[in-house]
């Protein structure tokens, strides 16, 4: 990629300008509750998908809102019994910080622009409990991309409080993207994250022997809401423009 050609890189570099007088993006947002039992601990899967509404590249987006029901416990999940710092994931990624930091899993996409072309990357990506940040807790999502360029990024998202119907917001600013000298920021098109225990082993010391477990999760609350659980997304974009997506996960049938 260092080695295109500068009339290509302009040529990008005009297609993406092009676009920023254009409509919002059109937003997705899924989410999943695994499992979705009342009054038991479970992993919140959220996804996003974003378009451009002629079918290119969509801005860069700079900010993620995402809205989650209220009394579902995060502080009292058994998640994030340690933490994370951010220079810690840059200058030793996953390995440098404690397996009780862990939160989630994920993947994103993101496509650049270059020389006339859409060039897909995908990344892994690992959520963290970072240390409380002005008074709020805080988690960092980590992705690491390898092809067709190698690439980290960290995201600290705050955790916030919100009003109506939803009980909390993990709140993140993503910084620009780059790809090539000159060449535009990259842009978010998809990403699949989880927040809970699945596929995640903590561990703890008892009597001098290390044992493995695995962490209650986010508590479901006793009770459903009217409609099931709310979810929603807001989406700001580096060309001023603004998106909004709401969703909602059906209550569970009743245990026998």
């Amino acid at each position: 990629m260092r080695r295109t050609p500068l009339l290509g890189v302009a040529l990008a570099f005009t297609i993406w300008s092009a676009g920023l007088a254009q409509a919002a993006p059109l937003v997705k947002l899924a989410v999943a509750l695994t499992p979705e039992r009342l009054g038991v601990g479970t992993t919140i899967e959220f996804g996003v998908h974003i378009s451009a509404p002629d079918g290119g590249v969509p801005p860069p987006l700079t900010v993620l809102d995402l809205r989650y029901p209220a009394n579902i416990g995060l502080i009292t999940s058994g998640l994030g019994l340690e933490t994370c710092e951010a220079v810690a994931l840059e200058t030793r990624g996953a390995a440098g910080c404690p397996a009780n930091a862990l939160m989630g899993y994920g993947r994103a996409l993101v496509e650049m622009p270059v020389a006339g072309t859409i060039l897909e990357e995908y990344a892994n990506i690992t959520t963290w409990m970072a240390p409380i940040h002005n008074g709020h807790l805080q988690l960092l999502f980590y992705a690491e991309g390898y092809s067709p360029v190698y690439s980290e990024l960290t995201l600290a998202s705050a955790v916030l409080e919100a009003s109506g119907r939803y009980g909390g917001r993990l709140y993140t600013n993503i910084p620009e993207i780059q790809t090539l000298p000159g060449a535009p920021p990259a842009s978010l098109v998809e990403m699949h994250t989880t927040i809970g225990p699945k596929h995640i082993t903590y561990y703890e010391r008892d009597h001098g022997r290390t044992i493995a477990y695995k962490p209650i999760g986010l508590r479901l609350p006793r009770t459903c809401p009217p409609g099931g659980f709310p979810f929603a997304a807001a989406f700001a974009f580096l060309d001023g423009t603004h998106a909004y997506a709401t969703t909602s996960v059906a209550c569970p049938p009743p245990p026998h």
